[in-house]
């Protein structure tokens, strides 16, 4: 076993996806970036220096705060405070875990429903097809944005109103989700319209294999390098869509703060001069999305045969 593992690793470390990234000095910090942000935001409870919401140990006599190598500035908040005595180090970590499991849920949500959606047109056809596609279609003359903003407005609406905190973060996956399957849809059916007349697929339907079957074993792990690609730059639109939504304050509640919402209370205070505790946490969300993209950008470039 450990013998395999270790053939498995050595074909991994001679493959050209391993060369193509090491040789691109730009991929590799982006990594390295994205890397220790996720580690910060997963393990925030641990590697955080302060809690910022757990009000036995917020001050408001730290409020308004700078950053600590300003004059005024405390060591013990490196970033500075905002206006409740909370560490901003600590609050952009702590947010960075909502933003991240957001744009990850809503990424494998839309995943699921895009790859579905697209093996069934891709491979039965006719109305069914028709069908699926002018509904993509429909979608797409619209902003993703928008369709978020739609959804979230109507479950608002239908909800009890104290239900809306509770369930905000599962509304806010489910409108992101939704506004992002059509680009798996329409990559994995033109996938499916290609494999589904080759050799291996019309023998196995000859066999007698389920239509099910096919689909799963046969024709959805060769349309899956191109998932895998649109769901990494999809991670990035997905966790600037939700900040954008905190940020009009229809995202995620107050007592769970994302980035977004950090950046909209922030801003409501940076012209009176305390800017650091919107920049701090704008620098964070741009850092990082910024990174994902870059991932994505190599990843998509390393799986095209045709630019090796």
């Amino acid at each position: 076993m450990a013998s395999e593992t270790g053939s498995r690793v050595q074909r991994f470390l001679d493959s050209d996806i391993w060369y193509s990234f090491t040789r691109s000095p730009i991929t590799v910090g982006a990594a390295i970036v994205t890397l220790a942000m996720f580690v910060a935001a997963v393990f925030a409870p641990w590697l955080a220096p302060h809690h910022p919401f757990d009000l036995a140990t917020v001050d408001l006599l730290d409020a308004f705060l700078p950053p600590a190598w300003i004059e005024g500035g405390d060591p013990r908040f490196l970033l500075g405070t905002d206006d409740q005595g909370r560490d901003i180090l600590s609050t952009i970590m702590f947010g960075a875990r909502i933003s991240l499991g957001v744009g990850f849920a809503s990424v494998v949500f839309a995943m699921v429903i895009g790859v579905t959606l697209g093996l069934i047109s891709g491979y039965l056809g006719g109305t069914v097809d028709s069908v699926i596609m002018r509904f993509a279609d429909i979608q797409l003359s619209f902003p993703a944005i928008l369709i978020a903003l739609l959804i979230d407005g109507v479950a608002r609406g239908v909800l009890p109103r104290d239900m809306h905190d509770e369930l905000a973060i599962y509304v806010l996956v489910f409108a992101i989700g939704i506004s992002g399957w059509v680009q798996y849809a329409r990559t994995v059916r033109g996938s499916t319209l290609v494999e589904k007349n080759k050799e291996y697929v019309q023998a196995a339907y000859v066999m007698g294999v389920s239509p099910l079957l096919i689909m799963v074993r046969h024709v959805l792990p060769n349309a899956m390098g191109p998932v895998l690609v649109i769901g990494t730059i999809h991670l990035a639109v997905a966790i600037i869509t939700e900040a954008t939504l905190s940020f009009l304050g229809v995202g995620v509640p107050p007592t769970s703060p994302s980035l977004g919402t950090l950046i909209r209370v922030g801003n409501d205070f940076l012209f009176s001069g305390e800017w650091w505790i919107t920049v701090f946490p704008g620098a964070a969300l741009a850092i990082l999305v910024l990174a994902v993209n870059l991932l994505g950008d190599w990843l998509r470039d390393a799986l095209n045969p045709k630019l090796r």
